[in-house]
């Protein structure tokens, strides 16, 4: 090899190691302060955008998981309603009966009566406030409630609107918001058509609650969705902590080496100057 002082090879190379080194130990520096092996686009472009388009759909899976939570309270509080109007009607009925008893005076059917009327008011109040969000499904015309069911947007969850109304068209409860006896005849009529509005409210109910285990159910696959997604982002770009704190030693002691080397190769040229004494 040529030996001359104004070309150094040897401190070239160990320069080229050194920056190598370097290089290698930011990016492991990185990895560790990011707990990231990919971080950006730079770092793997295909991997980087495999795992952003995922981290997309578990952002997306939270409004469906908010859009679901919101749909199961309004199911929720429209259950506890009609368990309640099925209370109501059974009470009704009872009052009803009584009252059809040929042998009660005026007076006492009054008063029945008028404990009839109350729980008939109250139902009609207890309609009106199963409202959750602005949705009522039990309210007279009351709608359908939609709920996200994927990432996507496109699939939804459907929960059947049970009108309860009195006297509404296609309401479980047969009977007019203005029922009321004053006759035994009378009370034996309205006894036949709470009967029939006790079934009809009873089968509402149940279908409201079949709603409520399936909204519940999605929630849970959604959960368990969401969370295995994200696994699987980690698995994709998280950094393997324990391996890049060994990786960290190895270089700092490689880049150590290296300083020592290009300042061993910096002074070969000054070896040079013993030739002229």
């Amino acid at each position: 090899m040529m030996n001359s002082v104004l070309t150094n090879a040897g401190a070239m190379i160990a320069l080229q190691n050194l920056n190598a080194t370097n290089s290698a130990l930011n990016q492991t520096q990185t990895r560790i302060n990011t707990g990231l092996k990919i971080s950006s686009a730079k770092d793997n472009g295909a991997i980087w955008a495999i795992a952003q388009n995922q981290r997309a759909d578990v952002a997306s899976l939270s409004a469906v998981t908010d859009s679901l939570n919101r749909g199961s309270s309004t199911i929720d509080v429209a259950l506890s309603a009609g368990e309640t109007i099925s209370d109501l009607l059974n009470q009704m009925k009872t009052k009803a009966i009584a009252a059809a008893d040929v042998s009660l005076d005026t007076t006492a059917r009054a008063a029945l009566n008028e404990d009839f009327k109350a729980l008939r008011d109250q139902i009609s109040k207890t309609i009106n406030n199963a409202s959750f969000n602005g949705a009522n499904l039990l309210k007279t015309a009351a709608t359908n409630l939609f709920a996200l069911a994927d990432a996507s947007g496109t699939s939804k969850l459907t929960a059947q609107a049970q009108v309860l109304g009195l006297g509404a068209a296609g309401s479980a409860i047969t009977f007019a918001v203005t029922a009321s006896f004053n006759t035994a005849a009378t009370a034996s009529a309205l006894m036949t058509q709470i009967s029939t509005s006790i079934t009809n409210v009873n089968a509402a109910v149940a279908k409201l609650g079949t709603s409520a285990k399936a909204f519940q159910t999605h929630l849970s696959f959604v959960a368990k969705l969401s969370d295995s997604i994200t696994a699987g982002i980690g698995n994709l770009v998280d950094a393997d902590v324990a391996k890049e704190s060994a990786n960290l030693t190895a270089l700092q002691t490689k880049q150590q080496l290296g300083v020592q080397a290009l300042g061993i190769a910096n002074q070969a040229p000054q070896i040079l100057l013993s030739l002229f004494k």
